[in-house]
């Protein structure tokens, strides 16, 4: 069943296109992978949908409703969330305090916020680093953490900037399975990764951008096979 629906959208900054009559459709549990070149127009794509930036033209519409004109915080009380590609948690907070800043969004009982919060923190395998100040974490451990603060606003659909962008190769295989896991617990994702062999591995369907315009969108092997894909973006990538 259809969550997301993106008809036509079109931002512009003066002479750019950053994002240019794009349209597709997102279903209910998929994940949907975004891939392009920087300065593609992925991270304007996700900042036209959460409302951070306003459409020049294009219609968004989530779960049957339209979205285009509402403001964050209305388009995040319907279940939208997100995580961005730089990190900024409450550094002198522990990791408790910053998901339970997310949580009372939906829950204004201290005691049910906080319990919620360990949910979503034992979620993410961070549990042992609750009462840790979220400075003191690795870059791994506040990727987990800006996934537990957006999953504590209990998102249906999860817009995700680079998860796994800027940690060490040893990190990646634990936050792609936790991808896996906010998957099967019902989330819809939208991720954003520069990692190709990433997105191939977990995306039900990708989206190529290239210069602010619609490329490609399908499967992987139609992805790896595109000869617009391979010409902007992928090179000669293997996927088995």
């Amino acid at each position: 069943m259809k969550i997301l629906s993106i008809e036509n959208l079109s931002k512009y900054f003066g002479g750019i296109k950053a994002n240019d009559d794009i349209s597709f459709d997102v279903n209910e549990s998929e994940i949907l992978g975004i891939i392009g070149p920087n300065g593609a127009g992925k991270s304007t794509l996700f900042d036209l949908i959460t409302g951070y930036t306003k459409a020049d033209a294009g219609k968004i519409t989530f779960d049957k409703k339209n979205i285009s004109d509402m403001r964050p915080d209305q388009i995040s009380n319907l279940g939208i969330g997100r995580t961005f590609q730089k990190l900024k948690p409450f550094a002198d907070q522990t990791l408790l305090e910053n998901v339970m800043i997310g949580a009372f969004a939906k829950e204004s009982n201290i005691r049910k916020a906080r319990d919620k919060a360990l949910d979503i923190i034992d979620f993410v395998d961070l549990i042992e680093k609750r009462h840790h100040f979220a400075r003191e974490l690795s870059t791994g451990q506040r990727k987990r953490l800006e996934l537990a603060r957006a999953m504590a606003t209990e998102p249906r659909l999860l817009l995700m900037d680079e998860v796994t962008g800027g940690v060490d190769q040893k990190t990646i295989p634990g936050l792609v399975a936790l991808i896996k896991k906010l998957k099967a617990s019902g989330v819809t994702i939208l991720t954003i990764e520069h990692n190709i062999n990433i997105i191939m591995e977990i995306s039900d369907n990708i989206l190529v951008l290239n210069q602010g315009q619609k490329i490609a969108y399908g499967k992987a092997k139609e992805i790896q096979n595109n000869q617009k894909v391979i010409d902007a973006y992928l090179g000669t990538v293997d996927v088995a």
